[in-house]
């Protein structure tokens, strides 16, 4: 049976036509996003393939909430007390793409979990990120996002501790040690693996745009266009990350959207960009000149009331709150200003049309959708509420510390557990089981001795 609004032969027109114009496809990939934005799924043989527009594809709701390791912890009895329960995915229409670094001829589509039975999906962040958007449309306002991530490429080694090391460089042959930010000289000493990302990205109709090196050896940035269709945005940059880290394998590197690898370089974020406009496409942070318009400064101060419940969101696991370091241009508290990096929420430079919010919170191993989620929340949260976010800062204010801002993981679940603002945006029962899904795989991280307590107990 097709799924429901599209018909059978629409359903499979779209493979049909692919396979016509890529005959040489043997099998697809099938594959949804988990709550650590882990690609998870299923592997067709391409005469097999039709089933997954015809029928969907069954898989078990607990896939969504794994932990990093790929290990069921069962959160508040919701996947192994249950029976293990499946659920139907289907594919997100124009996503079905060749994959070029297969070793056979092989094609990848994304899915999702739309309502259940006539039930609402509560487990897929996709989904969670698409009910907040019917939200804003209500208010005639549509989200303009990108996404920019920052990530490392590292020696497909590790060193006697399990620690990354940096990339051989192609240049040299010897580990690189080049700390040259926005250097156009590091971007073409990895010029090949670049080329070959901006490749596949095109292939898979996944809009990526500037290259940058950042400012750590191996380190850099590749940006995505803006969206007026927010999970469109995220499902660009989750298949952006899967670009390249498969890209990175064949050239010999690993590549890391960890958020801190190294604690004496730069940590790795996940910045959103993100404006409103109306129906006809005028940006309402636009006012023509450069302060912007009150829906602007609304949507910051709901940024700022928002943020110590969202930080589980946007810093999912123990190393991410490595990353939160003073004086480090990593944002420490809810400041904001203009063209001024040290704060968490940046109006950038530049033609008024194109004014914006740049969430600078974020670290590159959050989830595309979840991190989005909560940048909206937040903003839809200002303009609902009218929050003034006060004077904008002027200064460096990144050694600046806001106490009400929880900086350590286990401080950042319990405070989304008392969350009062973002169930009213997101849903109580994502929450939930977000909160009971970290604190499952925290509790499993502090069964393990680190080498560091050999080293200082032993």
């Amino acid at each position: 049976m097709a799924r429901k609004g599209m018909s059978a032969g629409g359903a499979a027109g779209e493979l049909a036509r692919f396979l016509r114009a890529n005959p040489g496809v043997t099998q697809v990939d099938a594959f949804l996003a988990d709550m650590n934005g882990v690609p998870r799924g299923k592997r067709f043989p391409v005469h097999e393939a039709a089933k997954i527009w015809s029928g969907g594809v069954q898989l078990p709701f607990c896939l969504y909430f794994l932990d990093v390791t790929g290990e069921d912890l069962d959160p508040g009895g919701r996947s192994e007390a249950r029976g293990d329960p499946d659920g139907n995915a289907w594919p997100v229409a124009g996503t079905l793409a060749l994959i070029p670094w297969a070793n056979e001829p092989t094609a990848q589509v994304l899915l999702t979990m739309p309502d259940q039975r006539n039930q609402p999906c509560l487990v897929d962040p996709r989904q969670v990120l698409a009910r907040l958007l019917a939200r804003f449309a209500k208010r005639g306002l549509i989200p303009v996002v990108a996404v920019e991530m920052e990530f490392y490429l590292t020696d497909r080694k590790r060193g006697p501790q399990g620690e990354p090391l940096p990339p051989i460089s192609p240049a040299t042959g010897e580990p690189d040690s080049t700390r040259q930010l926005y250097s156009i000289g590091g971007l073409d000493i990895y010029a090949d693996f670049v080329r070959d990302v901006a490749a596949a990205a095109k292939l898979q109709n996944v809009p990526a745009s500037t290259a940058i090196a950042e400012n750590s050896p191996g380190q850099f940035e590749i940006n995505l266009y803006h969206d007026n269709d927010a999970v469109r945005a995220c499902d660009h940059a989750m298949l952006l990350r899967r670009i390249i880290k498969s890209v990175a394998a064949r050239h010999g590197f690993a590549a890391s959207f960890m958020a801190k690898p190294y604690l004496d370089r730069a940590g790795s974020g996940m910045h959103v960009h993100c404006s409103l406009v109306d129906a006809k496409g005028r940006n309402l942070f636009d006012d023509g000149g450069e302060a912007g318009t009150k829906l602007l400064r609304h949507a910051i101060g709901g940024l700022a009331a928002t943020t110590a419940e969202a930080i589980a969101l946007l810093a999912p696991n123990i190393n991410s709150y490595r990353r939160y370091r003073p004086g480090s241009l990593v944002p420490m508290g809810t400041a904001w200003g203009y063209n001024n990096r040290s704060v968490a929420f940046r109006i950038p430079t530049g033609s008024p049309q194109a004014r914006r919010i740049e969430h600078r919170i974020a670290g590159a191993d959050a989830n595309p959708y979840l991190a989005v989620a909560a940048v909206l929340a937040g903003m839809l949260h200002g303009i609902e509420r009218r929050i003034d976010p006060g004077a904008p800062a002027t200064t460096d204010v990144s050694a600046r510390i806001d106490p009400r801002i929880p900086f350590q993981w286990n401080e950042a679940i319990a405070r989304l557990r008392k969350a009062k603002i973002l169930p009213d945006y997101i849903g109580a029962d994502y929450l939930a089981l977000y909160a009971d899904a970290k604190a499952a795989e925290l509790a499993k991280f502090n069964t393990a001795i680190s080498p560091q307590e050999h080293t200082w107990y032993l």
